[in-house]
């Protein structure tokens, strides 16, 4: 009896030790692909600005140069990084650089499932369903009035 307690005690300090489970932690600027793909050459910073939110990075020596950078760690794996770089000239948007994406669409959704998010397509099929029902007997009963 006294052996498993020495046992526990000299155990429990382990399990804080990220010896169970490690996080995934995410550290940047977090886009989705329609917010990239909306910028458009031409448009003015503060369009940009208004689009993607305030840049990572923002030279002291060019200003013109704007950088969002995003990392990501799952578990124990190696850190990720994605960059975009923004080019202005001018006051206005030259080009778009970097490798923000292409991304794995399926360890995306793989992600979406591990933290449980849902999206409108996916929520309640079920009770989705019920509701165009109603909304379709609805109408059908509108056209028979």
């Amino acid at each position: 009896m006294r052996f498993r307690w020495l046992t526990l005690l000299a155990l429990a300090p382990l399990a804080g030790c990220g010896l169970v489970y490690k996080v995934d932690v995410q550290q940047g600027n977090l886009f989705d692909k329609a917010t990239v793909e909306s910028l458009k050459p031409g448009m003015s910073k503060r369009q940009v600005l208004l689009v993607m939110g305030s840049p990572a990075v923002v030279s002291p020596f060019d200003q013109d140069r704007w950088d969002y950078v995003s990392s990501i760690r799952r578990g124990r794996n190696t850190m990720e990084s994605k960059d975009l770089t923004l080019y202005f000239e001018n006051e206005s948007l030259v080009r778009i650089d970097g490798d923000y994406f292409p991304e794995d669409a399926d360890q995306l959704i793989q992600d979406a499932r591990k933290y449980k998010r849902q999206y409108p397509d996916e929520k309640r099929p079920e009770e989705d369903k019920e509701k165009k029902k109603k909304q379709q007997q609805q109408q059908q009963q509108q056209q028979q009035s």
